[in-house]
Formats: structure tokens, sequence, C-alpha cells
């Protein structure tokens, strides 16, 4: 491993910050931790790392307070690594990472709340079909934390970029963004017909990197009979890299579509969604289909 300079003395805390995750594993560490990915030989087949490497990077994690060192089994004592809230902070700035990548690196540069079919992020999106959602908490609009998973057969979270109980509280320029309109839409039309959802077995949950406040006012304005949740510490983006813009200096999810069974196991993605009546009874179709 070659020597680097250390930084940790530095006025600038950018280079304080840097001494920390500056290396490229670091950030993929706790970006698979983030996943769900807790055990070493887990991170280490999802990195392909050494095991060198990755005990390298683990105890540097640790000795920063971002992982915590947790015993997951007595005999032999075997450990696992899990985000502190030091290290939970960091997801707002993997998702920054991940938003400039979708945007620079792999699109054209264009704020967007969605994107096209055949780009490389929609691919990555909709290989979440079959991939399981790890145990987490949302915050419901009711101001109580939630688990997004449903005991139902079956859970439908519509991500959605922002929808306010007045027109006025939309950024400047929200009509202008692709994809973004149409977040009250969606909602009504769940809405209308939830009771479909409901005979299905199909528990609908909206989600929304909003505060819970804001998304409690318009839950309220539109008569919403199920619960919106927010994700506004990007804890479910993060564990899913769902994609995401930024809008007004805020990180805003694109709109999607996930199914998700009893078992925490997606099976239907529906991104990008282009026609939004289409795309809830796209959604309803996935949940009265019979389990493979």
């Amino acid at each position: 491993m070659p020597q680097r300079t250390s930084l940790a003395d530095a006025d600038c805390s950018i280079a304080q910050a840097l001494d920390v995750v500056g290396d490229w594993w670091t950030l993929l560490i706790v970006r698979d931790t983030a996943r769900g990915v807790h055990r070493f030989d887990a991170l280490q087949q999802e990195l392909g790392v050494s095991r060198k490497v990755l005990t390298e990077r683990l105890r540097l994690l640790v000795d920063a307070g971002v992982l915590a060192r947790e015993p997951y089994q007595d005999r032999p004592v075997r450990h696992e690594y899990r985000l502190t809230p030091r290290g939970r902070a960091l997801l707002p700035v993997l998702i920054a990472l991940q938003d400039w990548g979708d945007t620079w690196v792999l699109g054209e540069g264009e704020t967007m709340a969605t994107t096209t079919e055949a780009s490389r992020e929609a691919a990555r999106v909709r290989a979440l079909k079959g991939t399981r959602l790890p145990e987490l908490l949302l915050t419901g609009d009711d101001g109580e934390p939630r688990d997004p998973v449903a005991d139902t057969p079956y859970t439908v979270l519509y991500c959605f970029p922002s929808a306010y109980a007045r027109r006025d509280a939309y950024p400047p320029g929200w009509a202008g963004i692709p994809g973004a309109r149409g977040c009250t839409l969606e909602s009504c039309t769940y809405r209308d017909r939830l009771a479909e959802f409901t005979a299905a077995g199909a528990t609908v949950h909206g989600v929304s990197a909003q505060r819970p406040d804001e998304q409690r006012a318009f839950a309220e304005k539109e008569g919403l009979r199920f619960p919106l949740l927010s994700d506004a510490d990007l804890t479910l983006t993060a564990a899913l890299r769902l994609p995401t813009f930024r809008a007004a200096g805020v990180s805003r999810l694109k709109r999607l579509t996930l199914v998700v069974d009893r078992e925490r196991t997606v099976r239907e993605v529906l991104y990008p969604i282009t026609d939004i009546g289409a795309s809830v009874h796209e959604a309803l179709e996935a949940v009265r289909r019979p389990a493979d």
C-alpha cells in the first residue's frame, strides 16, 4: 500500500475528512455496509478486495468511529461491522457522489427527475429485482418510525420527488425539470385505487426525501389513506442506491416504484416512469400475479 501524507492536522475540514475517507475502498465499504453487508467475508466478496486491504480499511473506519465492530457469534468469536451515527452521516456524501456520477459521468449533465429507458442508471435500478431490502426504519408522516415493508404479502413503495400542500412551496423552476411534475397525480391515483391494492394483498407506502411535516400537510390536503414515509436521512436511498437529483440544494428521489414481498425481496421495479397512470396499473398487476 503506497504511503500518503496525513492531512489530519490541516486547517481545512475537507482535508481532515479526506484523511478518514479519502481512500476509494473506504467509501465503498461505507456504501456496502449501508446496503446491509456487515460481515467480513461478505464485504470481501462484494468488493473483490484482498483480505489484507479490507482488514486495514475496516480498522481505520472503526478507529475513526465510522464503523462499530460488534460480535455476532461466540464460538469462535466473529464480528460484523455496523455504521455508527458518524458513519450514517456520510450517507448524503455517498448519494451526492452517485448523483454526480449519474448526471455527469453516465449522463449528459442535465438535472432530471427521471432517466432514459436505455441508460446505465435505469439498468442499475432495474437490477434491484431479486435483491433484499435490509432492515431499516423510515419516519412516517405521523412522526413515528416505520418499517417500509408491511406485514402483508406485498408492499408497493412508490418513490416520488416531492409533493406539497401549497403550490408556492415547490422549488423555483420545478416544472422545468424533466420528470418532476406529477407527484400529486401519482399519490391521488394510488389513493383512488387503494381498495384494489388492499384486495390484492398489498400495502401502499409513498416515499420521498421530504420532511415528515411537509408530507403530513400534503397527505391531509389530498385525503391520502396510506402512510407517506420520509427518507430525509437517505437511509433507504443509500441502502438500495436509488437515483436522486438535486433541486433547491436538497437531494430528492427520482420517480420509481418497487414491489416488495413480505420477505423483503424486491419482486418488481418500475423505472423510468413516463406514464403515471400506467405505472400504478402495472404495480397493481404485479401484486396480482401469482408468485414465481
